[in-house]
């Protein structure tokens, strides 16, 4: 359950939703879905399938060794996945604006990447996808 709230989190995030739009989506109330995201809660397997469909995603139950939580995306990165200019870009690569995200949050990994950072590796992306050499 630690790992819960920022894996909502991010996946909500990658996605470029905002929580009253998944909330609306998954039949849930915007502070319910906010707690969660907070470790606050205790939601029902119901609640939580609502919310994997409303993602986008499965649920999964296990007993175990827990996942570690994804990383939570850079406010930057957030910041530039709103844009029209992302959008386009996505447009140009043919390809799910959450797969791109993903991409470039696992340069941020690796990297301290800013704004402009992540303006020069999506463009960089979409020179290679329109013009592959060989």
């Amino acid at each position: 359950m630690d790992t819960l709230g920022p894996t909502l989190r991010s996946l909500r995030q990658a996605s470029g939703r905002t929580v009253a739009s998944v909330a609306a989506d998954a039949g849930l109330s915007v502070p319910y879905i906010a707690n969660l995201e907070n470790g606050r809660g205790n939601p029902t397997t119901g609640a939580l399938s609502r919310l994997a469909t409303a993602l986008g995603t499965d649920l999964r139950v296990s007993f175990g060794e827990p996942d570690p939580a994804p990383p939570a995306l850079p406010p930057s990165l957030v910041k530039l996945r709103r844009t029209d200019r992302f959008r386009q870009a996505v447009a140009l690569l043919g390809t799910e604006p959450e797969a791109v995200v993903t991409a470039l949050a696992a340069v941020g990994q690796v990297v301290d990447a800013g704004e402009q950072d992540w303006w020069r590796l999506l463009d960089a992306m979409v020179l290679v996808a329109r013009h592959p050499l060989g």
